[in-house]
Order: C-alpha cells, then sequence, then structure tokens
C-alpha cells in the first residue's frame, strides 16, 4: 500500500497567459503531508520497516521530517527527526503532531544531519531527506502519474534543495520514455548548490546558504541530481528570495494555494523557461509544496519588494 496519494494535474490559464506556454501544475502541495516527500521517505520507510527497522532518524528543514514522522505513525514505528535552528514554528508543531520526536540542533541542515547521524543504534533506520536510491524511486511516481494525465510537455520545472526532487524527476523522465523533456532547475541565490555543481561538473560544498527557502537549504546537492545532467537537458536558473516571494503570490492569486518561497521559486521560473528552452510550447511546475509558511509571513515577505515591480532573475 502506497503512503502518498495520486495527485491532480490541472491547466492554469492564469499562468499559461503570463508565460506565453501551455502551462500544468502536478499539485504535489496536497499529499497528506503538504509535499512531495512523502512519495520518496514512503517508499524508503516501508521498504525499510519491511526490512526490520524498529525505528525512523531522518534530518530535515521541515517537509521531509514532516513526512517521515507521518509515515512512521502510518506503520507504526517511532520516529526521530532532528531540525535546525532555522526551521519554522508551524513545521516543528506539524512533525510533532504526528506523535515525532523533534530534536533542534545546529544552524544549517548539515549540522542537524551530523547529529541525527549520531543517534542512530541497531534498531534505526535512518531517512536521509534527498540522497538515497529509494527516494528517487519513490519520487518517479509523480511522473508516472503525470504519463496518464497529460500529453508529454516540453519542459519540467521543478526546485533544487539537495536534489531529491530533481533526481526523482529524472528517473521518472527516464523510466516513462520521456528523455527528450527538458528540465529547469530552480534555485534562490542564498541555496544555489545545484548552479555551483553544474559550474564545476560534480557536487561542491557551499560555504554557508542563506535567504528565506529555507526548504533548498542544502549546501552540497547529491550525486544523482548533477549525473542526470549528463543523461538529459538540464537548464539551472538561479533567482533572488523577492522572485520566489512573488512566485508564491502568484501561486495564491491564480489558484488559492499557499506553498513555500522553494515552491515559489519553480512558479516564478516560468518566466525563464522559453529564454533556456526556446523551442518550448509546454511546462509542467511540480508545485512541490511546503508546511513552513502562514500567510501572515508571506505578506511580511512581500513588503520589502512592494512598489518595485516584478522581482527578475539573477
Amino acid at each position: 500500500m502506497s503512503l502518498h496519494v495520486i495527485t491532480p494535474t490541472i491547466r492554469s490559464t492564469a499562468l499559461s497567459q503570463r508565460a506565453g506556454l501551455d502551462v500544468f501544475l502536478k499539485l504535489e502541495n496536497v499529499q497528506p503531508c503538504g509535499s512531495f516527500k512523502l512519495r520518496g521517505v514512503g517508499h524508503a520507510c516501508s521498504a525499510l520497516h519491511a526490512k526490520g527497522a524498529r525505528r525512523f532518524v531522518s534530518s530535515s528543514g521541515g517537509n521531509a521530517g514532516y513526512a517521515v514522522a507521518y509515515a512512521g505513525r502510518q506503520l507504526g514505528v517511532p520516529v526521530t527527526v532532528v531540525v535546525p535552528e532555522t526551521t519554522s514554528e508551524k513545521a516543528k508543531a506539524l512533525i510533532q503532531s504526528e506523535g515525532a520526536q523533534v530534536v533542534v540542533h545546529g544552524g544549517s541542515w548539515q549540522d542537524a544531519n551530523a547529529h541525527a547521524q549520531a543517534l542512530l543504534d541497531a534498531a534505526s533506520a535512518f531517512i536521509h531527506p534527498f540522497d538515497h536510491p529509494l527516494l528517487w524511486e519513490g519520487h518517479a511516481s509523480m511522473i508516472d502519474e503525470l504519463a496518464t494525465q497529460c500529453a508529454k510537455p516540453d519542459v519540467i520545472v521543478c526546485s533544487v534543495g539537495g536534489g531529491g526532487l530533481l533526481a526523482g524527476v529524472g528517473e521518472g523522465l527516464l523510466r516513462n520514455g520521456w528523455g527528450d523533456v527538458g528540465i529547469l532547475a530552480m534555485e534562490t541565490e542564498g541555496t544555489a548548490s545545484y548552479a555551483a555543481a553544474l559550474a564545476q561538473g560534480a557536487p561542491v560544498e557551499l560555504p554557508a546558504v542563506s535567504g528565506v527557502a529555507t526548504s533548498l537549504g542544502a549546501r552540497r546537492v547529491c550525486e544523482r541530481a548533477v549525473g542526470l545532467a549528463r543523461e538529459l537537458e538540464v537548464r539551472s536558473l538561479v533567482l533572488s528570495d523577492a522572485a520566489a516571494v512573488e512566485g508564491c503570490a502568484d501561486l495564491l492569486d491564480a489558484h488559492r494555494l499557499l506553498t513555500e518561497p522553494a515552491c515559489g521559486a519553480s512558479i516564478a521560473g516560468l518566466d525563464g523557461v522559453r529564454r533556456h528552452f526556446p523551442d518550448a510550447r509546454s511546462a509542467v511546475v511540480i508545485v512541490c509544496g511546503g508546511v513552513g509558511v502562514t500567510a501572515e509571513q508571506l505578506q511580511t515577505w512581500r513588503k520589502p519588494a512592494s512598489g518595485q515591480g516584478r522581482p527578475g532573475a539573477a
């Protein structure tokens, strides 16, 4: 039994008109945990539980931890999630609401991850938030669904933090015979570890991450995400925080959906699709979701940019 649900894919008239493309939205924000993370996490937790795991330990900026907590509750397995100090109070409360223990440690996901590793024992399984084949295999199911819900798009637009979503999208494209579909990988200026990796040809570690898109805050992406850029047509686009926040506002205005700036970056990225893929006529945006935001926070983030018009890409 899958722990995730099949999510709808809808055509967005408002975003299509703005981007000059046929734009579809894959609504991963309607997963029980509010993000795509449940696909891979649920798949990994189920597989590892079947192999004898009696406790799950994870490190997360919020969304993956919530998914692990949800999966653990469904499977009857206790969960400990280590989060950095940047994780929102809302995200921590949601993780705890599923019965998981939340431990706050360090100023970045890397700090939290190191502490999570120290908590493992013989009965525990570590659920990585983005770097494991089971995760990518689970995330790829969204492309399996997409293949039954709409015609093959020219481009998939998705955000990149640690690279788990991109790796899953890539695996899904390959296994569905969609290897000619382009991927536009979206990041913010303070979290652009994937852009740095593509420039170097291998994962590199940023000295620090910053900005409002905290769910993208992995200083180093997984190797598989970089490797897929040699198998598929992947382009990188880095935006300002203000542009990502405006993407959230645009999605809220057009479809009454509230998501994190990590997801808003992909909505904002629609303006760059034709620049990076000049022949594109259609695009699917993975609305990856996110639970660490409130309407009040979105309004606060937007205030500095008020009166300045639409923010542009870096």
